[in-house]
């Protein structure tokens, strides 16, 4: 018994000592990520200026009305639009038969009147004649003097009747109250128009840009807020610009606001284009576009996590107004860092 007891301790203390060298063993160190070569960025809130998309026309800040000064058919419309016209220009002719019945009316009356003051004449003579042979008294060649002044007087009536009606038909001319470029004259020829009636609008001063917007921005726009023109047809120096004005009147719940670009030419006068103005400024998450890949129509970024490992984020995104920087919408948090391995342009 004695000497099983003896090999139990041994056999234990010999399992303590494996044991024990077990626990004196180094351990492995977890295996270390390489990172590769490349610049990384770490995600910070900023304070952006804030933009809204809106619809806007390039125009005019003054513009002018031909109009018809007396009613009638327009015989004759000369401008089209786009056509450039100057200052007292005429440019189209409106008839009113009636007045033409009227002038040979009061032709007919000016023939009768100057027989009537030839008469009269003729008879005031008579009476002057027989007055200084005593025949008749000093009351007779009164009468015959004063008959023939109103004779007279009937002929200058109807002559300035006459004038007055060819004036009236001489208004029948239309001309342009300012020099410019026709914006629109769609009436057309042998219309019957009125008094007042527009025929033609023409541009007047320098081209400006004007904005169509919701109330809701009323009190967000000032004047000298940016502009941008998303229209590749305009010339690269004509895309950005200024407010100038803010119309106070809100028609329709929409309200008027006017800017200026350079490099506005008058041929682009009439053109709808799509405009962003600045209403403020708010906080976004920008970085560089060359932290943005996109494939297969996605555009992703490299988020490196606290070990160094980089994975993949797809993200949404909104243009800031820079070609070299981008606004994130989703998929990153301010604090996150981003990796590229190689400047992308």
């Amino acid at each position: 018994m004695r000497g099983r007891r003896q090999l139990w301790a041994m056999a234990g203390l010999g399992a303590l000592l494996a044991l024990s060298a077990c626990g004196d063993a180094p351990v492995a160190p977890p295996p270390k990520v390489e990172r590769p070569a490349g610049e990384t960025l770490r995600v910070t809130a900023q304070s952006i200026t804030d933009t809204k998309a809106v619809g806007a026309e390039i125009t005019t800040r003054d513009q002018a009305e031909a109009l018809t000064r007396i009613p009638g058919i327009l015989t004759q419309l000369t401008v089209r639009e786009g056509d450039s016209v100057a200052k007292g220009q005429r440019i189209g002719m409106v008839v009113d038969n009636r007045l033409g019945y009227e002038s040979a009316a009061f032709g007919a009356q000016i023939a009768a009147a100057q027989a009537e003051a030839a008469r009269a004449e003729a008879e005031l003579g008579r009476v002057r004649f027989l007055y200084q042979k005593n025949v008749y008294a000093k009351a007779r060649l009164d009468q015959a003097v004063a008959a023939a002044r109103a004779a007279n007087a009937q002929v200058t009536a109807a002559r300035a009747q006459q004038g007055a009606v060819t004036s009236v038909a001489g208004q029948g001319a239309i001309l342009v109250p300012t020099a410019g470029r026709v914006l629109r004259a769609d009436v057309p020829q042998g219309s019957a128009v009125s008094a007042g009636m527009s025929v033609a609008t023409i541009t007047a001063g320098p081209p400006v840009v004007r904005l169509d917007l919701p109330e809701s921005l009323a009190g967000k726009v000032r004047i000298g807020a940016l502009i941008t023109l998303d229209d590749a047809e305009l010339p690269s120096g004509s895309h950005q610009g200024q407010v100038v004005q803010v119309y106070p009147a809100i028609t329709g719940g929409r309200v008027r606001v006017d800017a200026t670009v350079p490099g506005l030419a008058s041929t682009a006068i009439g053109r709808r284009v799509s405009a962003r103005v600045a209403v403020g400024e708010r906080s976004a998450l920008v970085i560089p576009r060359r932290f943005v890949s996109t494939r297969y129509g996605m555009d992703f970024v490299e988020v490196m996590a606290r070990g160094g490992a980089v994975s993949s984020v797809p993200v949404q995104l909104a243009p800031t107004g820079s070609a070299d920087t981008v606004e994130v919408l989703s998929g990153l948090v301010a604090g996150d860092t981003l990796f590229a391995a190689s400047a992308r342009p």
